[in-house]
Order: C-alpha cells, then structure tokens, then sequence
C-alpha cells in the first residue's frame, strides 16, 4: 500500500495554492502533498490512534460492508458510518456502493506529514 503525503497549512495559504494552479501560475509536483489539513489539531482528529488502527482493519479484513466492519471492531454502525464519511471526505477511504452495501477501502495506512 502506498504512503500518502500530507500537508498542513493555514486555509488562506491553501485557497492561494490551489488558485495558483487554476490559474496556471503553480504547477504541482508529484512529491507534493494530495490531502491538506489546515491544523495539527485537525491532522490527529482524523489520524488518530483508533482511526489509524481502523484504516489498519479495513486495509487487512477488506469487510464487504460498514456493518461487517462494525462487526469486526466492535464498533457502532452509526458511529463507524460518521468515521468513514470523514475519513472519505479527507481521501483516506473509499467508499465503493455494491448492490444495497456501502463497502469502505482504505486508501493508505501510511503517512508522511508535511508542515
């Protein structure tokens, strides 16, 4: 699985960065990070411990569903369902719908922060 760089940055410097690209002005590098957080405080909400160990449990268990995931870890559909929505809107996890299921795919369980 492969490593995902991510960046922290002030909102202001992060809306200039991507009209910067729009504009043509800033062209990205590969190395560059993909997912921007605008705190520290934000980055270990999102990666915390318990969520890390769940990016770790869907990368190895690969559950069909939220509520096989739920199952796998103990956790409460609900509030599983709330973790991978934001854990998703990030780009951490995949949310693939099959069928009447909603299957979630880690997209990465390592990191590097850039700040």
């Amino acid at each position: 699985m492969k490593t995902i760089v991510i960046g922290i940055m002030s909102q202001e410097k992060i809306r200039a960065r991507l009209l910067a690209i729009a504009r043509g002005d800033y062209k990205p590098k590969a190395t560059d990070p993909k997912i921007w957080f605008t705190s520290m405080r934000s980055l270990a909400e999102v990666l915390s411990d318990d969520n890390r160990a769940l990016l770790k449990v869907i990368h190895e268990a690969k559950p069909q569903s939220i509520s096989s995931l739920a199952d796998i870890t103990g956790r409460k559909p609900g509030n599983l369902s709330r973790t991978l929505k934001t854990m998703s809107n990030y780009g951490l996890v995949e949310m693939m719908r099959e069928r009447k299921q909603v299957r979630p795919i880690a997209k990465a369980t390592d990191f590097r922060i850039v700040a």
